[in-house]
């Protein structure tokens, strides 16, 4: 957002606007620190009961947020609205994170430990997750990668292309994204049908693909191995990173 923030000492009362990274705050130990989230926080289920919950990622209730009074507000350029962000930082810290790769996901796991004063656990928490990549590729036994398309809406059909965290990491997880565009596209079943890919996604987020959804979809393509995949395994971008590199069907 090219301006600069500037944080005075280690923040006491956090809020924050981003599912994932409000689990990577639990996870850093952030228990007292964090004062508010989101209603789509859902993890860790401790804080999701506990916790004040300032309206959603999109729609934040700006009155909530003043009565809590805090002195960091961390956000994601694709989770949280423009026009929300702009109302905070007139008032708050806002710290704005922008991640598209698994690169920039660890910068920001370190990031946000160097501000909350817990550095040590920020660089322990990579090194496992490093340790646990290395560990799936060098597990993989294929010689090449197979095509994937990944699904995030129903209807109408809605995949993942570059330029995504997910794209990334479905490389990563040593498959190849066959549809080449960037960010997300809606997509026909002869869109589908042309790129011919060896398997189909279908992601438990936004949209909650089902088994009934999966039937539908193979019946539609029967060519394709259609799989349920967990959303968050290839969207969160905090310490849900733990659990990324593993098969995922």
């Amino acid at each position: 957002m090219k301006r600069e923030v500037v944080i005075p000492s280690s923040p006491k009362r956090i809020i924050s606007l981003v599912p994932s990274l409000t689990e990577l705050l639990y996870d850093l130990g952030l228990d007292v620190e964090v004062v508010g989230i989101t209603k789509f926080c859902i993890k860790p289920d401790k804080w999701f009961r506990s916790k004040n919950r300032i309206g959603g990622t999109k729609n934040v209730n700006f009155e909530k947020i003043n009565a809590l009074n805090p002195d960091l507000i961390i956000g994601n350029k694709e989770e949280n609205s423009k026009s929300d962000i702009e109302t905070l930082e007139k008032q708050y810290n806002v710290w704005m994170s922008d991640i598209n790769t698994y690169q920039e996901a660890l910068i920001a796991i370190q990031t946000i430990a160097n501000i909350c004063n817990v550095s040590k656990k920020g660089k322990e928490l990579i090194t496992t997750i490093e340790q646990r990549k290395r560990q799936y590729t060098n597990q993989l036994e294929r010689t090449h990668k197979p095509s994937v398309l990944y699904f995030i809406w129903k209807s109408p059909y809605m995949v993942v292309g570059k330029n995504t965290y997910i794209d990334d990491i479905i490389s990563l997880l040593g498959f190849e994204n066959c549809y080449k565009e960037n960010r997300y596209k809606e997509l026909s079943k002869e869109d589908i049908t042309k790129l011919n890919p060896n398997y189909i996604f279908l992601s438990s987020e936004p949209f909650p693909f089902k088994a009934k959804h999966q039937a539908e979809i193979q019946a539609l393509f029967p060519e394709t191995q259609v799989k349920l995949v967990d959303g968050e395994q290839f969207s969160w971008y905090g310490s849900r990173l733990l659990t990324a590199f593993e098969q995922p069907f």
